[in-house]
């Protein structure tokens, strides 16, 4: 097993995000598209779409249920966004995929999972869609994860983002954490893997996050890391340095809230407005 690489803000400007000259426009900064969400779960949307935003995406388009789509294109006014049937449990049907897949054919990155409630129709959703997003990356996140199969992602280029209970999902057993359970999930699914503190790519390499503390593990948190990886993958980084570089983002926001406010007792949602700090500080 090869030593992980301990990610700092030095590693980081040595490998530096694509850069849009000042004359380019949001097209040039990647397009992201957010799917999933529920009745009970428009949330989930904001903070991962608000996310994308943060780290640098152009645009932002969701695909939700109806019932909670006029709301939520009010609360991000920033977004183009679809209201389409629920299913019996108020998740966005699986129905959804043909409107999906039309409109990844626009997108330079689609997210799915966040706010999902159903498995089955995280599933179904999946094998509808994943097999028909060509070369477009995909992040997937929530119960997106706990859902997939490594055969619906043959092909497929992408990054998982699981918590702890997530990862254990993946790899089928009741608890998996750390650096091998990682490259376990990558491995199995021949994705980059952006687990709690560690990174771990099909092909070896990994990386270890040692910034973010006990306040990230909050309601939202993840709905924030996918976006945060989804914008940086928007914006032409490969599918390691988005997961790298989203799970650095992530966790120093984390640490500027702690220095301001305490260990624990932050919100998800105010990991964003500290993102751009953290993206300034780390221009070479």
């Amino acid at each position: 097993m090869p030593p992980a690489d301990v990610v700092t803000p030095q590693s980081l400007r040595e490998w530096p995000l694509p850069e849009v000259d000042d004359g380019g426009d949001k097209h040039e900064r990647g397009t992201v598209l957010v799917v999933g969400g529920s009745v009970s779960t428009p949330g989930a949307l904001l903070l991962t779409g608000l996310a994308a935003l943060r780290s640098g995406a152009g645009r932002l388009q969701v695909v939700t249920v109806a019932e909670t789509s006029v709301a939520l294109a009010v609360a991000v006014p920033e977004a183009a966004v679809v209201g389409l049937a629920a299913g019996p449990d108020g998740s966005l049907a699986a129905s959804a995929s043909q409107e999906v897949v039309a409109r990844a054919a626009d997108a330079s990155t689609v997210v799915i999972g966040p706010g999902l409630m159903s498995k089955d129709v995280a599933g179904e959703l999946l094998a509808a869609v994943l097999p028909r997003l060509g070369s477009t990356p995909v992040v997937l996140d929530g119960l997106a994860l706990t859902a997939l199969t490594p055969s619906v992602l043959a092909g497929v280029t992408a990054v998982l983002t699981p918590n702890d209970g997530e990862l254990a999902a993946l790899l089928g057993e009741s608890s998996a954490t750390g650096l091998e359970a990682a490259e376990a999930a990558a491995s199995r699914y021949g994705a980059v893997v952006c687990a709690p503190g560690w990174v771990a790519a099909p092909d070896g390499r990994c990386w270890c996050v040692e910034a973010g503390g006990i306040g990230l593990g909050t309601s939202g948190s993840g709905d924030v890391l996918a976006g945060l990886v989804g914008g940086v993958l928007a914006r032409g980084a490969d599918p390691a340095q988005a997961a790298v570089w989203g799970q650095y983002l992530h966790s120093a926001a984390g640490d500027l809230l702690t220095a301001r406010i305490g260990r624990v007792g932050f919100l998800a949602r105010e990991l964003l407005d500290e993102v751009p700090t953290v993206l300034r500080q780390l221009r070479p």
